[in-house]
């Protein structure tokens, strides 16, 4: 094979593998491996909420039909597929209800990718949940890494399908033990699957953003399998001339995100647990406005207007008044604000079916006014919010925040993690099932392989 050996290329996306391929769990704190875990949990209750949605409904039907064949589990479902089938299922069940986890700073959701990727290679390779773990440490490391290089500049791309065939690539070759030079070219292949759109926040999102993760998802771990196999591609798609980075981020691109500062301050540590199920960009305004409501007892028929003060970025992407599908509610900050003032702002119900149509919450969103707020512009890209609820008596109450409950700035206890992983689980999985894959995950690091979680996750589906 007339081929450049990866070893020969030095550069920052190679740095940056080598380091990631050397981990070792048993060199890592305890700490992280908890956090890891914990992330893990909060993937596996999205993607098995998610897979009873109709978008996770239609992408497993798809992969059904095609008879597709192996040993990795799809969400809500006994029969196991292909790895790299399960991955875009699953990636498209967890990114289905806005509750899938953040990396700040990154605009990437890593666990709808990082979490399916990885779990489907354990499971097709019958790896430890050591390897699952460490992949998944690798992958989320990868991909926040990647949105960061890609930074500001990728206006109107959804950074998740963009930096996440790169992160479900090398959470794949960590957990099946590939080369250096296996991963690197995975890497090479998984960048020209990077895409993804926001032309799902203009009011007719439908179900294809939930795809970017599972496609993402499904990109890596196709990459990796082929890779293994000797499929080559360029050494330096990811910060090389034309690469993913110069091409999606232009000269506003920090290809030094990639290595700089490895092995401090994990991706893995540094996420943001979602409370809400909606774009994270709306999460301050949901929370101001839901206990604005809640301690001064505003009855929601009184109220006569609603500002909120947010950044530009917000006002031109989450600004949809009266949206007329469950996307477009999610990324609507006048819908999500007149449910903060009406109903409850944590429950995904009211973001599907007839609650899009509900009068009340209807006619106050029309009556929710978005401007740019200079502190919360110069915060960006931290999602502060400022908001004026004004009564018809004429009283006014006023409420700022600049970060949401679940950031790393004010973190989901571990104990949140785990009761949001059972609430969202109970849809599709017995208490039986849900209590033995909290066990599973609570050892998962000194199990010789993956197959008692994903019997703890089959074996439980509700009929």
């Amino acid at each position: 094979m007339n081929d450049l050996s990866a070893t020969a290329v030095q550069s920052r996306s190679s740095r940056m593998v080598e380091f990631l391929l050397s981990l070792k769990l048993e060199d890592l704190p305890a700490d992280l491996i908890r956090e890891a875990r914990t992330r893990l949990l909060d993937g596996l209750g999205c993607g098995l909420y998610g897979a009873v949605m109709p978008w996770g409904k239609i992408a497993a039907e798809v992969v059904y039909e095609e008879q597709s064949r192996g040993a990795a589990t799809v969400y809500g479902n006994w029969e196991p597929v292909a790895a790299a089938r399960a991955a875009l299922v699953n990636g498209t069940a967890t990114h289905g209800i806005e509750l899938d986890d953040i990396s700040p700073g990154a605009h990437v959701h890593p666990g709808a990718v990082v979490i399916p990727a990885a779990l489907a290679t354990a499971e097709q390779h019958d790896a430890s949940g050591a390897r699952l773990l460490l992949g998944l440490i690798a992958g989320y490391e990868a991909m926040t890494r990647v949105g960061r290089g890609i930074g500001e500049a990728g206006w109107g791309f959804h950074i998740t399908g963009v930096a996440g065939p790169i992160g479900a690539a090398v959470a794949s070759g960590v957990v099946q033990g590939l080369s250096f030079d296996e991963v690197l070219r995975a890497i090479g292949i998984a960048c020209s699957s990077a895409s993804g759109i926001k032309s799902f926040t203009q009011g007719s999102g439908g179900m294809v953003k939930r795809m970017h993760a599972g496609r993402a998802a499904e990109s890596g771990v196709l990459a990796c399998a082929l890779a293994h196999r000797g499929f080559t591609a360029p050494l330096a798609a990811l910060d090389g001339r034309f690469g993913l980075l110069e091409v999606f981020g232009g000269d506003k691109s920090r290809p030094e995100a990639l290595d700089h500062g490895l092995g401090e301050n994990y991706a893995v540590s540094r996420v943001w647990t979602k409370v809400y199920p909606c774009c994270g960009v709306l999460h301050t305004t949901a929370q101001a406005l839901h206990a604005l409501r809640v301690e001064n007892r505003v009855d929601p028929a009184a109220i006569k207007s609603v500002r909120v003060g947010t950044n530009k970025r917000a006002i031109a992407l989450n600004g949809e008044v009266a949206p007329k599908e469950t996307m477009a509610a999610q990324y609507s900050m006048p819908f999500t604000a007149a449910v903060a003032l009406t109903r409850d702002p944590k429950d995904p119900r009211y973001y599907t079916g007839d609650a899009l149509n509900d009068p009340v919450v209807c006619e106050l969103a029309r009556r929710v006014e978005l401007y740019a707020d200079t502190e919360m512009e110069a915060l960006y890209p931290r999602y502060g919010t400022r908001a004026e609820v004004r009564l018809n008596d004429g009283r006014t109450f006023d409420t700022k925040l600049l970060d949401a409950h679940g950031t790393p700035a004010d973190p989901c206890s571990e104990d949140e993690a785990k009761e949001k992983f059972r609430c969202l689980a109970a849809i599709t999985n017995s208490d039986q099932s849900i209590h033995e894959v909290l066990s599973v995950v609570e050892r998962l690091d000194k199990l010789p392989s993956v197959r008692p979680l994903s019997e703890a996750l089959r074996s439980g589906v509700r009929a």
